[in-house]
């Protein structure tokens, strides 16, 4: 199959199909060559085609502390007291610029979702 830029559903489909043939391709091969590219537009049609919002800010921290294992009360140096953690999880309090600098410098979590 010739690669091409992917537009539409029907393309798409077509795409997808292609790429479970080529998924037991060997390394370095024609056809391991043709599944990286075909990785590759695929992804570049599902952001065209499916775009991604951000998560809500409360959702990105839960998130993390459920990855690294955190409690509430290892919130406490990024959002201040054991109250404050409580408020910004259950959504009673919005995040300051302080408190999105310390989870953006402490947890990593990305300014952009933490602003929303």
């Amino acid at each position: 199959m010739m690669v091409k830029i992917i537009r539409t559903e029907a393309d798409y489909e077509e795409a997808m199909g292609r790429l479970e043939e080529l998924l037991d391709a060997p390394a370095g091969s024609p056809e391991a060559e043709e599944l990286e590219v075909l990785s590759l537009l695929l992804a570049d049609y599902e952001e065209r085609a499916f775009p991604m919002d951000f998560p809500d800010p409360v959702a990105a921290i839960r998130f993390r502390m459920e990855q690294q294992g955190l409690a509430p009360r290892d919130l406490v140096p990024y959002l201040g007291s054991p109250s404050r953690v409580s408020e910004v999880l259950n959504g009673q309090r919005r995040l300051s610029l302080n408190m999105i600098r310390r989870l953006v410098d402490g947890l990593g979590i990305p300014a952009e979702v933490l602003i929303r």
